[in-house]
């Protein structure tokens, strides 16, 4: 009977060391080696890192001097840049434009963004003043600037000659 209560408190004895009892033994002979804690990564950075090397891949390359870029959408609506990362790949045909933007109606940049308007956006000018003088003014003075002559069939010399 001594030898069952001896049995019986030695595997007691090992199931309390086994399965989390009082001992608390971090090293030694018999211990688990402990594995390199790995700090995880956010989904944000882990694809800012993706981005940059397939930019660095394309052989993109800062461009330095750029303080806004607007692109027009077909509604009338503009993103605007202020003070972009501009980069490009010219061998890729690729240009890359990072930074915060806003989202703005055509009608709140004007002023500033005659110069840059296409024959698109000053047909959706047109439809969106009331009055229409506004725009046909801009208009005329973008044709203005158009100095190139209409081309002429035949010989150049002589249509130069007669004026």
């Amino acid at each position: 009977m001594a030898d069952d209560d001896e049995i019986a408190a030695a595997r007691a004895k090992m199931i309390q060391k086994r399965f989390g009892g009082q001992s608390v033994s971090t090293g030694g002979k018999g211990s688990v080696r402990r594995k390199k804690k790995v700090a995880s990564r956010s989904s944000a950075a882990q694809s800012d890192v993706k981005l940059s090397a397939a930019l660095k891949k394309l052989g993109a390359t800062n461009i330095p001097g750029i303080e806004e870029v607007n692109f027009f959408k077909e509604d009338g609506k503009v993103i605007h840049f202020v003070n972009p990362k501009v980069q490009a790949s010219i061998a890729a045909n690729t240009y890359i434009i990072s930074g915060p933007s806003e989202t703005k109606p055509l009608q709140e940049l004007l002023p500033s963004i005659v110069s840059q308007l296409g024959m698109d956006n000053l047909s959706q000018l047109q439809n969106i003043s009331p009055s229409g003088h506004t725009s046909a003014t801009i208009v005329e003075e973008e044709e203005e600037d158009d100095d190139v002559p209409d081309l002429v069939e035949g010989n150049f010399e002589e249509v130069s000659e007669e004026k």
